[in-house]
């Protein structure tokens, strides 16, 4: 967890995955996966999520792959 310098600086939260020790992502799982996307149903970059870099990368496949089983939308209703 790297610390920012300056007066406006916060602090860097740690990956939620990391946390939690998570091996997998399951495209399955759409409570897990909606909380990585926003409200336009648009992925979340890395600074809002909170993910390393790894699990972004997975958590972006993820949604990909459940969009196109249908079990996410592509667009908000």
């Amino acid at each position: 967890m790297k610390l920012m310098k300056g007066k406006n600086s916060k602090k860097r939260t740690q990956c939620h995955f990391c946390i939690n020790k998570e091996k997998q992502i399951d495209f399955k799982d759409n409570e897990g996966l909606r909380r990585f996307t926003s409200s336009y149903m648009k992925i979340q970059p890395r600074k809002r999520s909170g993910l390393c870099a790894k699990h972004q990368r997975q958590i972006a496949r993820a949604i990909k792959q459940a969009r196109i089983a249908g079990l996410l939308a592509f667009v908000p209703k």
